[in-house]
Formats: C-alpha cells, sequence, structure tokens
C-alpha cells in the first residue's frame, strides 16, 4: 500500500495556532481536490499531526477528536476517504518518539498498515514534518508554503510549492 501522509495544520487547513473549535477550523483551498487526486492515484491518506495543545492544557483530547471527526465528516462528504490519524499529544520538551521531527507515528502507521514508505509520500508545512518522513524512510516530500514560513534554500523537501493543489503535478 502507498500513501500519502499529511499534516494538519498548514497543510489540511489554515494554520490558526492550537485550534481544537470547528468554528476555527477553515480548509485551505483545493485540499478537497488534491485529496481525490491523490485517490485516483492509488493512494491511501494518512494524517500525521503533532497536538502539544494538549499537553499545554490549551484543549483537552476530547477537544481534538471532536475537531477530527468534524473534519473527517467533511472530507467523507466530497468523496475523500482518510484511513487514519495518527496525533502526537506531547509537548516539544517530551522523550516520546511520536512528536516529529521523530518518526513514530509513521512508524505506527506502518506497523498496522504495511506501507510501502518508498511509495509514500509526506506533505508538510515545517521542516520536522520532512524530517520525521525522511527517518520513516520516505523520500518523496513536499512542504507547503500555506502553514509556516519555510526556509527554501535549507530544506530536505524534495519539492516546494505554495500549497497541497500543486502537489498532484509531480505523483
Amino acid at each position: 500500500m502507498k500513501v500519502i501522509f499529511l499534516d494538519r495544520d498548514g497543510v489540511i487547513n489554515k494554520e490558526v495556532g492550537y485550534l481544537h473549535k470547528i468554528e476555527d477550523f477553515e480548509f485551505i483551498n483545493g485540499v478537497f481536490d488534491a485529496c481525490l487526486d491523490f485517490q485516483s492515484s492509488n493512494y491511501k491518506i494518512i494524517i500525521v499531526t503533532n497536538q502539544s495543545g494538549i499537553e499545554r492544557g490549551y484543549y483537552s483530547e476530547k477537544d481534538f477528536h471532536t475537531v477530527t471527526d468534524w473534519m473527517l465528516n467533511q472530507f467523507k462528504d466530497y468523496g475523500v476517504r482518510i484511513l487514519d490519524v495518527f496525533y502526537c499529544p506531547h509537548g516539544p520538551e517530551s522523550s516520546c518518539d511520536c512528536r516529529k521531527p521523530k518518526p513514530g507515528m509513521f512508524n505506527q502507521a506502518n506497523a498496522k498498515y504495511h506501507i510501502d514508505m518508498g511509495e509514500s509520500w509526506m506533505i508538510g508545512d515545517k521542516e520536522a514534518d520532512i524530517q520525521a518522513a525522511n527517518s520513516a524512510g520516505i523520500s518523496n516530500t513536499v512542504l507547503v508554503k500555506s502553514g509556516h514560513n519555510i526556509d527554501e534554500k535549507n530544506s530536505k523537501a524534495k519539492f516546494v510549492f505554495d500549497s497541497i493543489k500543486q502537489v498532484s503535478t509531480v505523483l
């Protein structure tokens, strides 16, 4: 199985900082069409997202799941099937192995689904997304400029695009 791994904040939805309310969730223009393109190219879609707001006490895991369930239903309404969502609830000081740039969420996904990491892709908006993917054996990586400011010159990403809308041009 080949997978497109997506970061959430800045890739799927506009970055607002510690998103935990449905009313603050705004999809990035073109995300549904891009995901439909991925599906038509026989990719499964998995979301991998750091959610340090949980450990920081800004919102609860229940809040995260409420937003996630709503988001998944929006995708479903557009005909997009998200295979799974993996998240890290820990803060940057944590010694966990799931917080990107560590590859734990990718390794969990691979253990569960037996993914062909060499044929898979990661789309993120931070260099930590790229580092985590590379550590998990994914060399097909895309940084999008729709989230955080990025340092294109020093990025290890294979491609840099304005947003997820352009990714299907390289699959």
